[in-house]
């Protein structure tokens, strides 16, 4: 067998190739000792709230959270972070200086980087004793300094499984008590909605979804049988393949009815603006969608010629699935009664808050249709939300800034609320996202203190910061035009303006090219 040719440097681009390499390598090492640097001043400043929270005599745990709260919102004015955010960060640069004190110095000193560092407090973090702690760092830190963050994490948890004193009941009991359900923002109007659960119950709804939409596969295959050819479904799982079909408008439309189907049992309030040069008109719309028996209609109606052609792949009827399981089936286990929830579980709907301006609403346009003013969707699901809602609010908006002047409604409600909800749009805390859905309205003047219940004196606070200003020396005034000052126990004063409507208005002559 003939040596393999090893390539030999030939050009300037390979010499500046190297000293690009070279600097790469020495700004990597740069930027950890920079970020231990940040670890340690994080690390100090939380141990100053820790010994306040130590001198409180409250037995309250709130009242107990609350320096550290306050201090993360001032890390997090101060940076323009989320204090969710910053709070985690302190935590963790907390953990790595009382717990891998020798990870903190590799990272100052250049040997690890900061994915090095995270992998080695995620995967640490489960060893309570000190003394085997340190060891397993040791062991690990060893093989950080010469392998990619990915392959330390995997040998980490793999080495602190074999010398973990706690069994592996105990430890997954411990485990299964943080279970819970996140949604997090993904581009083109989509969402990724994730559960943690117990391994064996992910793992049995993942292979109950499958087998759910490989059988729905079959029976469109069966019913095509006579025309062409098809697929096994477990071809199309091996393989990735679709069924064969209408084209990508009929494929289009049928995606259209599995988010119909999706929307199904959605009680929705939505807000509709209209741009003009004069000034913004808005509307707000409710509406319960349609019943899941009348969905599962859209879903088997047959064209006019007496054939369906389902042409989602496998992964995409899972979804479906899920989407229809989660949104219009009741719980085995129903606990309750009609005292407490009429109807049962599952008569609860779930609830979005839909915001669409009005070019959108009549096809001029096609984008600014987003759920709580924050996650866009596509215009074709925000008219059928519009289409069907039987109440609107409409929002009389300054053509310039955007901010909303006046609010009605042709269905009875509170103004005020109205107002607020469609001003604020989520929670007015420095950096917060928090949708109104889950917002308390605060007097920034305190009502107990003689603040009037008035526009100018009124927004929305998440539940954390509502908390945080009503429990701490955190002050806010409003001034006329709706912005908020926030004044910080340290000094600090923030100003956060109200969340600005970006409106194009469309021009009539063509592109100059």
């Amino acid at each position: 067998m003939p040596p393999i040719p090893i390539p030999q440097p030939s050009s300037i681009d390979d010499d500046r190739l190297r000293e690009l390499v070279a600097a790469i390598r020495d700004e990597s090492v740069r930027a950890a000792r920079v970020h231990a640097a940040l670890v340690r001043l994080r690390a100090e400043a939380l141990r100053i709230a820790l010994d306040e929270v130590a001198r409180s005599r409250s037995r309250a745990t709130r009242e107990r959270e609350m320096p550290i709260r306050s201090l993360a919102l001032e890390v997090a004015v101060a940076t323009h972070s989320h204090d969710l955010t910053v709070q985690k960060e302190l935590s963790d640069a907390h953990t790595l200086t009382e717990k891998f004190a020798a990870t903190v110095d590799a990272l100052a000193e250049g040997r690890i980087g900061v994915r090095h560092a995270q992998a080695i407090l995620e995967t640490g973090i489960v060893l309570d004793d000190d003394a085997t702690r340190a060891g397993w760092e040791q062991v690990v830190l060893t093989r950080a300094e010469h392998d990619s963050p990915g392959r330390v994490k995997a040998f980490g948890r793999e080495l602190a499984e074999s010398v973990h004193p706690i069994g592996m009941t105990a430890r997954h009991a411990r485990a299964a008590a943080a279970r819970g359900v996140s949604v997090r923002d993904l581009a083109d109007g989509m969402a990724e909605l994730s559960v943690i659960l117990p391994a064996t119950v992910a793992y049995g709804i993942r292979d109950r979804l499958r087998r759910q939409a490989a059988a729905i596969r079959a029976a469109a295959i069966g019913a095509d049988a006579g025309e062409e050819q098809r697929d096994s479904p477990e071809e199309a799982e091996a393989h990735g393949t679709e069924v064969a079909g209408h084209d990508a408008v009929a494929q289009a439309a049928v995606a259209q009815t599995a988010v119909a189907q999706a929307a199904a049992g959605h009680e929705v309030v939505a807000h509709a603006e209209t741009t003009s040069h004069e000034a913004d008109t808005s509307a707000t719309m409710s509406e319960t969608a349609r019943s899941a028996p009348e969905t599962q209609a859209v879903m088997s109606a047959a064209p006019s010629d007496d054939t369906w052609s389902d042409t989602r792949t496998l992964a995409q009827i899972g979804a479906d699935l899920c989407a229809d399981l989660l949104l219009t089936a009741a719980p085995a286990i129903d606990p309750t009664d009609d005292t407490v929830c009429p109807g049962g579980l599952g008569a609860i709907r779930g609830h979005v808050q839909v915001t669409v301006p009005a070019l959108t609403l009549i096809g001029r346009t096609d984008g600014g249709a987003s759920i709580d003013g924050l996650t866009p969707i596509d215009p074709d699901t925000a008219r059928h939300l519009a289409a069907r809602a039987p109440g609107w609010d409409r929002l009389l908006c300054d053509p310039v800034t955007g901010s909303v002047l006046e609010v009605d409604r042709y269905a009875p409600t509170t103004c005020q609320r109205r107002f607020l909800a469609a001003r604020d749009r989520h929670c007015r805390a420095p950096g917060c996202r928090a949708p109104i859905a889950r917002c308390q309205i605060d007097h920034n003047h305190e009502a107990h203190e003689g603040g009037p219940t008035r526009l100018d004196n009124l927004c929305h606070l998440c539940v954390r910061h509502h908390t945080l200003k009503t429990e701490t020396e955190w002050t806010v005034t409003q001034e006329r035009d709706g912005t908020l000052r926030f004044h910080s126990p340290l000094g600090q004063e923030h100003r956060e303006r109200v969340p600005a409507r970006v409106m194009f208005v469309p021009d009539a002559d063509p592109p100059p090219f």
